[in-house]
């Protein structure tokens, strides 16, 4: 049975295979971020983090958005003066995004319904894989109103895309279609609209089929090397593997290498090994 629970500005829902749709839930403001909703967002990454029947973490928006960005009124206008609030909504979305959304041990994926724009490519960068609608539309519209983008979205979105094309997004503030936003880096795939959701559920079941652990371990090695040099990452890779062995209640190593070597039952090229019986 799906078990739901919604929050002021957020809706939350696990199905029966184990999939989590997060929803923003502000479609008259485009889902744009307000202190509330970072807030929210921390609270339910953290708890989703220990649950055991989330499996996947898929985080999509109500309406014609994914997400606008930042509120303009009620996260800057509005805590112009109130230190305190813009302090607590800052931390929020800094912990949820940059750090529980990021090195989750659950695999995420961000379902591009729409617009994405500003500040909403923190929480994009920190998701796994971005599957967008050919229709959805990225974009930095900073410089149109007289801000830089800040908040590390100049580091995010720098990271995705080149740097020419850092330079040329941010300045001009032009969109980006779905299809563009693959050519880029910012997405995974683009898909028309229509089939966006059947193919996040066809990743997600893709992805529950192999060892969480070791899904859990290769997401956080991609992601740690891209700061190391390429001794550090030869030293720090040996040491997760040798973690992982240990690690993985599974023991999925050793049965994909008895099952492939020994006993010829399945082709590691094409497909995971399959997991124990009581824990797909």
């Amino acid at each position: 049975m799906a078990k739901k629970k919604e929050y002021t500005c957020v809706l939350v829902e696990t199905d029966d295979e184990g999939i989590t749709w997060i929803t923003f839930n502000r479609p008259e403001k485009r889902n744009a971020m307000n202190p509330t909703l970072l807030v929210e967002m921390e609270q339910i990454l953290y708890e989703l983090e220990t649950e055991e029947e989330t499996k996947v973490i898929v985080i999509t928006g109500a309406g014609n958005s994914w997400s606008a960005g930042m509120d303009l009124k009620q996260y800057f206008r509005e805590t112009d003066k109130d230190p305190v609030v813009r302090f607590r909504a800052m931390t929020a979305h800094r912990r949820w995004a940059t750090e529980l959304l990021t090195w989750s041990r659950k695999p995420s994926i961000a379902m591009v319904n729409g617009y994405c724009y500003g500040g909403a490519f923190i929480s994009l960068a920190a998701c796994d894989m971005v599957i967008a609608a050919e229709s959805a539309t990225f974009g930095l519209s900073e410089v149109n109103w007289g801000i830089i983008p800040g908040g590390n979205v100049s580091k995010v979105f720098g990271d995705m895309v080149s740097y020419r094309n850092a330079l040329f997004y941010a300045m001009t503030g032009r969109t980006i279609d779905g299809r563009k936003a693959v050519e880029l880096g910012i997405a995974t795939l683009a898909v028309p609209a229509e089939k966006l959701r059947e193919e996040t559920v066809a990743v997600a079941r893709e992805l529950m089929a192999k060892s969480p652990m070791v899904l859990a371990y290769t997401k956080q090695a991609i992601r740690a090397v891209r700061g190391m040099d390429m001794d550090q990452a030869y030293e720090y890779l040996g040491a997760k593997s040798m973690a992982l062995r240990a690690a993985d209640p599974e023991q999925t190593r050793a049965r994909g290498m008895r099952e492939f070597l020994d006993e010829k039952k399945y082709r590691p090229g094409l497909e995971p090994v399959k997991r124990p019986a009581g824990e797909r």
